[in-house]
């Protein structure tokens, strides 16, 4: 490996608070930005910083998520010595076992790792949207000789209680972590982005299984072990664009922001591409008394109606006289004559009948999935 850092995307999550966009699907999974879904983006972060190595664990839902990811020429990473290899729970001698934990997703993988042998080992969630050089941040874990970092951001303090929340010194060592304090220290968060030493994250991830009382898992056992040790954990600060797309509204809110001018979220930067699977399809249309404005409107989708700041993914049909605003159309949406659409997100071939109106301009977001088209 040309970085000799494996990556291991945690990616067995349900994603209950996206509500019936996952009933079907793993949330690294769901839909995002006209044509990407979720995963892409760590993995595209892993063909750009030069990670060609990455295990994807896999556990709630994971068909459609096996098979998309295992097409890894799609981001770059199907070389000769690398590649995105599926590593969903498998069957032992003890019975089948789930991963009790984000920790234990790796003890479970253990011999997947030590066939590549690395010397580092970059653990990433699955569901966050961001760009980011995993190559700078394992520059700054060698620089500082430590045996872990972590990539942290500044949130707003009232939301700091829902991450893992650090202290650092002025060399950026962390002297405190606490995992989702009820009253936190600072609002330096976690993003659950982490570079470990293998042979250190090794031995400590065969004593977590050992320990019955053990949560088996990265925030709660594994750093607070570790700072515990007095091992040299550092912070790794980063500056761009990232989001928790964990809930309809979030989700919803990073689809708003790629239409931002303000925004520091760049999808069309060739420089650090994120790349998806390309779906081969018409091109659009847009009619002659259509309207649309400030609104990413993908190949496929025919537009005979007026739209306004929204997201469409390929093969959505907006028809005469309806009106689609401030909202995300996942693919093959049909919104029909005289129906209005609000500051919504309508799943997978949703059709919105005639004269219907679906979402306000106020309040939370509305959410519609197949199965529930609105009359």
């Amino acid at each position: 490996m040309r970085s000799n850092m494996l990556a291991m995307i945690l990616a067995g999550g349900r994603g209950s608070r996206l509500k019936e966009l996952t009933s079907n699907v793993a949330k690294p999974a769901v839909y995002f930005g006209g044509k990407y879904r979720i995963i892409d983006f760590p993995l595209s972060n892993c063909a750009n910083s030069n990670v060609d190595v990455v295990g994807v664990l896999t556990q709630y839902e994971s068909v459609l998520l096996n098979s998309y990811c295992a097409q890894d020429q799609r981001w770059g990473l199907d070389t000769k010595d690398g590649g995105v290899f599926i590593l969903p729970p498998r069957e032992k001698d003890s019975g089948f076992g789930l991963y009790r934990g984000t920790a234990d997703a790796i003890t479970q993988n253990i011999d997947f790792v030590d066939h590549y042998n690395p010397e580092y080992v970059l653990i990433l969630s699955g569901d966050h949207i961001y760009k980011m050089d995993y190559a700078k941040m394992l520059e700054d874990h060698k620089k500082n000789n430590a045996d872990l970092t972590i990539a942290v951001m500044p949130v707003p303090m009232k939301e700091a209680s829902r991450f893992g929340i650090m202290v650092t010194d002025k060399t950026g060592r962390i002297t405190k972590f606490e995992e989702k304090p009820k009253k936190p220290s600072s609002n330096l968060a976690s993003m659950g982005i982490y570079i470990f030493n293998w042979k250190l994250l090794r031995e400590r991830l065969l004593a977590d299984m050992e320990t019955e009382s053990s949560s088996h898992d990265f925030g709660k056992d594994i750093i607070p072990g570790l700072m515990s040790e007095g091992k040299r954990v550092f912070a790794w600060n980063f500056t761009g664009y990232w989001k928790d797309v964990g809930t309809v509204d979030s989700l919803w809110e990073a689809n708003m922001d790629l239409l931002d001018p303000k925004s520091t979220l760049d999808l069309s930067d060739p420089s650090w591409k994120i790349y998806t699977q390309d779906i081969a399809t018409t091109p659009q249309f847009i009619g002659e008394n259509a309207s649309v404005e400030h609104s990413f409107i993908n190949q496929g989708c025919i537009i005979d109606g007026s739209v306004s700041g929204s997201v469409f993914f390929h093969d959505v049909r907006v028809k005469e006289d309806a009106v689609v605003k401030d909202s995300v159309l996942f693919p093959g949406v049909v919104v029909e004559p005289g129906a209005k659409v609000v500051r919504a997100i309508l799943g997978e071939n949703v059709v919105v009948k005639a004269n219907e109106t679906v979402g306000s301009e106020e309040g939370e977001i509305t959410l519609v999935t197949k199965g529930e088209d609105h009359e």
